[in-house]
């Protein structure tokens, strides 16, 4: 199959939904397809494009047999309303472009966020006589509306219309939990049009390490501790201050270090809290390099996973596979109602306590501390889980499916032996 995807995000990105469509991407090639990628010149998490594509309107790369077509976009390391709606306007405009030039796919996939890019892919799909597959990692604008991000009643309105469009227009419409499936029904989209395909890890590379003969143990001198890690975005729907409390009323024991990775402007925001809360235990350190993070992940007796009491039920951190593959015990301190709680429940490789709790938090780490065979026996769940529920294999089968299956619909649609339902 020719399969284009339209993600605002990819490679070398390291977290959120790079990895995710580059997995994907590449996985896809290996399996004999051809892939295309129009993507934006890559800036996140810092909000700054990467030094190497500055100063560059359109780039053109292939890697891993994946063609990459980069174009500019507006963006600004702290950006106010207008900066964000730039930022989406200008990937609409610019990635068109490239999109148009490039052989004409079979089918098109597009990931949520950026919820804009539905005009331009849907526009595309119909240029090109194919159909278009969403993608939802996120469900805007409501989740935005929920943390108070999206405020302004105009934008409101138009990102609500955005979304009925990209539900209406999509021929099928993948989804990365159940909640997102119940969410997208209670708003009237036809049950035929959804699929549930979780987000997948690789396990041949994130898997189960030596953790004392580690690389990231020796640089960082974690030698003989108890790693306890966070690593990840640092934004409003985390809230890592509970992570810095937590960490304070464990200083006491020598053994416990805290390490968390990010970008650079939230380690500086938790740098001052580790002051004010006396947290001289916690490790802060910038993202790893993508070939760095099986052992990084390795040098962890803990994985944690951390959200606010008034993160949006379906909200499901993609970093959960990640721990899950890599064999380690994970924590979870995030809503009961939510799908990352039911996730972790599922995988049977976790405890659970509830969000923005410090003094739950520090004793279910101290209980795992006091018992490693607890830990050894929740990194096995962890890891038997993520082979047999996220494997990037098994997401390869269900993608492969569900392209064949939009190109086979729209092609007797075409054909006209079906009519062609109404939008």
């Amino acid at each position: 199959m020719r399969i284009l995807i339209y993600s605002y995000n990819y490679h070398p990105e390291p977290i959120g939904i790079a990895p995710i469509m580059t997995h994907l991407a590449e996985g896809l090639v290996k399996r004999g397809h051809q892939v295309r990628v129009v993507t934006a010149m890559p800036n996140y998490p810092a909000r700054q494009i990467y030094e190497e594509y500055r100063g560059k309107f359109y780039v053109d790369e292939n890697i891993n047999g994946v063609h990459i077509q980069r174009s500019y976009v507006w963006i600004r390391p702290q950006p106010n309303l207008l900066d964000r709606l730039l930022l989406d306007s200008s990937f609409v405009l610019t990635s068109f472009f490239p999109a148009l030039m490039g052989w004409r796919p079979e089918v098109i996939l597009f990931p949520s966020p950026s919820l804009p890019v539905c005009v331009p892919a849907t526009f595309l799909g119909f240029l090109s006589s194919c159909p278009v597959v969403l993608n939802l990692q996120d469900i805007l604008p409501e989740a935005a509306i929920h943390l108070g991000l999206l405020k302004n009643k105009l934008l409101i309105r138009v990102f609500t219309a955005l979304e009925k469009f990209a539900y209406a227009s999509a021929n099928k419409i993948s989804v990365i939990s159940e909640g997102f499936a119940d969410n997208l029904l209670a708003k009237g989209v036809p049950s035929q049009k959804i699929v549930h395909i979780p987000n997948s890890v690789d396990v041949n590379f994130i898997r189960p390490l030596p953790k004392e003969e580690n690389p990231f143990r020796a640089t960082h001198n974690l030698k003989g501790k108890f790693v306890v890690l966070y690593s990840g975005n640092i934004a409003l729907t985390q809230g890592l201050e509970t992570v810095i409390q937590t960490a304070a009323k464990l200083r006491e024991i020598q053994d416990i270090t805290f390490v968390i990775v990010g970008e650079a402007k939230g380690l500086q925001r938790l740098q001052q809290q580790c002051l004010d809360y006396g947290a001289d235990n916690v490790l802060l350190l910038p993202f790893q390099p993508r070939q760095k993070l099986p052992q990084m992940l390795a040098a962890a007796d803990i994985g944690l996973v951390v959200q606010k009491k008034n993160v949006i039920s379906f909200n499901m951190p993609s970093k959960i596979q990640v721990l899950l593959a890599s064999g380690r015990a994970l924590v979870g301190s995030v809503p009961e109602n939510g799908t990352a709680f039911k996730a972790i429940k599922k995988s049977g490789g976790g405890m659970l306590v509830p969000p923005e709790d410090p003094e739950a938090l520090a004793t279910a780490i101290l209980e795992l501390y006091r018992k490693p065979e607890k830990v050894k026996q929740l990194g096995d769940k962890s890891r038997q889980h993520a082979v047999d529920y996220y494997a990037l294999e098994q997401t390869l089968n269900e993608y492969e499916a569900l392209f064949k299956s939009v190109i086979a619909d729209d092609t007797a649609i075409t054909s006209g032996v079906v009519s062609k339902p109404q939008i």
